[in-house]
């Protein structure tokens, strides 16, 4: 783990108590921590900025995260993209490899290997999961039995992020989401570069500072590319059109480009920053 170069709340790993050690010379008289290790055990849980904060981002079943704190039934925590904030304290468990994530919209667990045995929960694209036996056409998991042609295992990525964009068309727009039960701008981007194992910040001012290599206003664009504006992202499908989460549809959504640059103009009074592209991807 290492130290955000800046403060950025979101990313420095501190807070009144304690810091992670890699803080060491830069805070002062606060208790530094290795951090322990830990995964979240529930479907979607709210990274909050404080204990009953508001969300910050959200964090998937199996998410790994470091545990600096644990304080009154909140959790500390360091997340695998950088993310600082806090979580129920009941919602960790001691670290758990995972094997397989689900790779569709969304699966079900179920209490036997049998379609038609109760469903016991209910999981998003992206969680994951540890199988421990192989039925005919469940794995068995902690979680209960899933269908096998739902998970996928975790060292096979996906490889084009434009195809996870577009699994979540549709979904609700939901501000510091991260799922396929709703998401934001960044989150849509987010879980598609993850599906793919490239990392990826969870804002969009982040993003468009990490992810690939600029390119010149009139360049030609192609399926994956990223535009960005203050405070939004989309990705490109292909050379004229954009999936993006939006507050204007409450949704995720397809637009022309170049409708979007007009109406975020005219209703935002906002010009795109950049253009980027993420290279070595499957488009």
């Amino acid at each position: 783990m290492t130290a955000a170069t800046t403060k950025d709340r979101r990313l420095w790993p501190a807070n009144a108590r304690v810091a992670h050690r890699t803080l060491a010379g830069q805070v002062d008289g606060l208790t530094l921590v290795d951090g322990t290790p830990a995964t979240l055990t529930h479907p979607v849980t709210d990274l909050m900025t404080a204990p009953d904060g508001r969300r910050d981002r959200q964090l998937l079943l199996g998410a790994d995260v470091s545990v600096l704190e644990d304080r009154d039934g909140w959790s500390f925590v360091h997340g695998h993209d950088g993310y600082v904030g806090y979580v129920p304290s009941d919602r960790l468990t001691a670290d758990v490899v995972p094997t397989h994530r689900v790779g569709t919209f969304a699966t079900h667990a179920y209490a036997d290997d049998d379609l038609k045995s109760p469903d016991v929960l209910q999981l998003p694209f992206g969680a994951r999961v540890r199988v421990l036996d192989e039925r005919r056409h469940f794995f068995e998991t902690p979680q209960g039995f899933i269908p096998k042609k739902h998970l996928r295992p975790l060292d096979r990525p996906f490889t084009s992020p434009a195809t996870i964009a577009q699994l979540h068309f549709g979904v609700p727009y939901l501000w510091g989401g991260n799922s396929t039960r709703g998401l934001d701008c960044s989150g849509l981007v987010a879980a598609a570069l993850h599906a793919c194992d490239i990392p990826c910040p969870g804002d969009a001012d982040l993003q468009e500072a990490a992810l690939g290599e600029a390119l010149a206003p009139d360049a030609d664009l192609q399926r994956g590319d990223l535009i960005f504006w203050p405070g939004h992202v989309g990705m490109m499908v292909d050379a004229a059109t954009m999936i993006h989460a939006n507050g204007n549809a409450m949704a995720v959504t397809y637009e022309p480009l170049a409708n979007a640059i007009l109406r975020i103009r005219t209703v935002e009074n906002s010009e795109v920053t950049s253009r980027r592209r993420v290279e070595g991807l499957s488009i």
